[in-house]
């Protein structure tokens, strides 16, 4: 039986955002930014990384859903005598006629009394940067301040209708109506009181009606596509684009491993995917703020790519550990940075230069705007063609080997094909030719050296003869067609062996940390999707319901997933999975429309 350890939900409004547990603790919140150091970490350490909770009697029995089509998190607390809810939210939702939001750092917990005179205590336990700095309370007028004890510039500040001393003291008390707390960054300079709270709920309620009734829907599966959707929306960063890998640093891939990340960055690759999902899913703004952000961080035609940035497009992202802290299920290091930000992945480009294509499809742009991205795309061009031959460190970021990876020159290949197609668009047909010339000798050399007939397979890199499951995105990128013998081949050795009951491994062999031993979410995924487009539909779609399943209670997927108990591993929400489930559905969808135009 799962045990549930990533039973989160989750809050935000674009700036930051929170894991509340199903029983309505926060345990996880970074103030002001999504990267900034935490104030609540027990999800990485239960003593002493700080948290913000209630406290009720062993009579009381937990619910907790969404409502419906937003970000507002509900979480009931039920006896026989009493009941309560709370509503969680992060406010957010349009100021102008523009594109102005009202997002502040700050979280609305909305209490209301279902029946009954319910008891509780308010756990109020802030840990500052990372449960590094103690903090001291005071009340001040209508606010709780809580500052750092070694600056006093860095504090946050509690309002409430509630006894605040109760609440400093750890008072049992009686509530009888609606009740309210906002932990907010910044001093609030009007009145709040239940009025404001349920304004500020509503205000916020119809932003997230409006924005999902703009997405697109399907006639299956619609539900877990539009919880992905809100969930991806929650992932990128409004101030300037950047799109976030995951929400957490550290949780581990599988229990005790020492593979602990911080993924609160935007790579290139799993921000290019999430955007070209949220483009076919017609929202197209999140895209234009993505492309924008680029052109922030490659402001001259000498700037080099990265595989990654900071969400405010910082470059160095200098890894640190931090041993205070005991770690999620005791899994050490805990790490805040990640070292892979100087890692050279030839394949992170392709992704990108299939968004930027995207980008000139749907958006007309200004004359400068479209100049600009054309300008990016030859350095892209250029960088390939000057790297495409060296060894990598992949997909999977191996930190201390570097192979000609199968999967890398498939992206490589990518760029130059997309990018052929940007400038036969603008007519410049010489330049195409050129780039295509390269792209089919990329494509030729894949062919040639990334195919071993020992294993009726593309292997994961020319040197061995490992599989690896990224290469079954060959089809998707367009490399090869579902009906190549090849590729139908590939699929098929793949599902043999890297599935183990009903999960996908990424790939099977040693890497820096030894053998992996957990399912590699995303893997699952990309598996249905291949045996789908080779014919294998209800192969396909049988475990596409099986790893539904697998979500946690609110629909949400991490990184990886046990094998044997199916709880979830890793850092948490992973955008990587919930675009994967998007697509699926897509897919499936489609096949559904086409079959309605086909006579009988």
């Amino acid at each position: 039986m799962k045990k549930g350890y990533l039973d989160y939900g989750v809050i935000g409004n674009c700036q930051t955002a929170a894991l509340v547990s199903k029983r309505g603790s926060i345990d996880w919140l970074c103030f002001p930014e999504f990267d900034s150091p935490s104030i609540f970490a027990k999800l990485l350490d239960s003593n002493i990384g700080g948290s913000f909770g209630f406290e009720v009697g062993d009579e009381f029995r937990f619910e907790q859903s969404y409502f419906r089509d937003t970000n507002i998190l509900n979480t009931k607390f039920l006896s026989e005598a009493a009941g309560f809810e709370v509503f969680d939210f992060m406010p957010r939702y349009k100021t102008g006629a523009g594109e102005e939001y009202y997002l502040p750092a700050e979280i609305y917990r909305y209490i209301r009394v279902l029946y009954g005179k319910p008891r509780i205590k308010i756990i109020y336990y802030p840990a500052f940067n990372y449960a590094r700095e103690q903090v001291e309370h005071s009340i001040e007028d209508d606010h709780i301040k809580t500052r750092s004890v070694i600056s006093e510039a860095n504090s946050i500040y509690l309002y409430t209708s509630l006894d605040k001393k109760g609440i400093l003291a750890g008072d049992s008390m009686e509530i009888s109506g609606d009740e309210f707390l906002l932990l907010t960054y910044n001093q609030k300079l009007i009145q709040i009181d239940i009025e404001r709270v349920y304004l500020e709920y509503s205000r916020t309620k119809v932003y997230w009606l409006n924005w999902v009734n703009r997405s697109k829907r399907y006639s299956k599966y619609n539900k877990e596509l539009i919880r992905s959707l809100l969930i991806l929306k929650l992932m990128s960063f409004q101030t300037t684009g950047a799109v976030l890998a995951a929400l957490t640093t550290s949780i581990p891939e599988s229990p005790g491993s020492v593979r602990n990340w911080d993924y609160r960055f935007c790579w290139l690759r799993d921000a290019s995917m999430l955007i070209e999902t949220l483009i076919s899913m017609g929202h197209q703004g999140s895209a234009r703020r993505f492309l924008l952000f680029i052109k922030r961080v490659l402001k001259y035609k000498s700037d080099s790519f990265q595989i990654m940035y900071g969400i405010n497009g910082e470059r160095s992202l200098t890894e640190e550990e931090m041993p205070h802290l005991e770690g999620f299920l005791g899994s050490k290091p805990v790490r805040i940075g990640n070292a892979a930000y100087n890692q050279k992945q030839n394949d992170s480009l392709g992704y990108l230069m299939d968004v930027i294509y995207q980008y000139y499809k749907y958006f007309p742009g200004t004359l400068d705007e479209i100049e600009d991205m054309w300008e990016i795309v030859k350095n892209m061009v250029h960088t390939v063609s000057v790297e495409w031959r060296n060894p990598d460190q992949g997909i999977w970021e191996f930190r201390t080997r570097e192979q000609h990876f199968v999967f890398s020159k498939v992206m490589c290949w990518v760029t130059l094909d997309r990018a052929v197609k940007i400038a036969d668009n603008f007519q410049k047909y010489e330049t195409g030719l050129r780039w295509r010339k390269l792209a089919d000798e990329i494509r030729e050399e894949v062919l040639k050296l990334g195919w071993k007939e020992s294993i009726q397979s593309f292997s994961q890199s020319y040197e061995n003869h490992e599989f690896d499951s990224s290469v079954l995105l060959m089809e998707a990128y367009g490399f090869l067609p579902a009906d190549n013998p090849m590729y139908v081949k590939t699929v098929i050795s793949m599902r043999d062996n890297l599935l183990n009951d009903g999960l996908m491994y990424r790939y099977k062999n040693a890497d820096d940390f030894g053998n992996p031993d957990t399912a590699f979410t995303i893997s699952t995924f990309w598996l249905i999707r291949a045996l789908y487009v080779i014919g294998n539909k209800e192969e396909a779609e049988s475990m596409f319901i099986e790893i539904l399943s697998h979500s946690n209670h609110l629909g949400l997927f991490s990184e990886d997933l046990d094998f044997k108990t199916k709880e979830q591993f890793g850092n948490f929400p992973q955008a990587y999975s919930h675009l994967a489930l998007i697509n699926t559905v897509k897919l499936f969808a489609l096949e559904l429309e086409r079959s309605k135009f086909v006579r009988p």
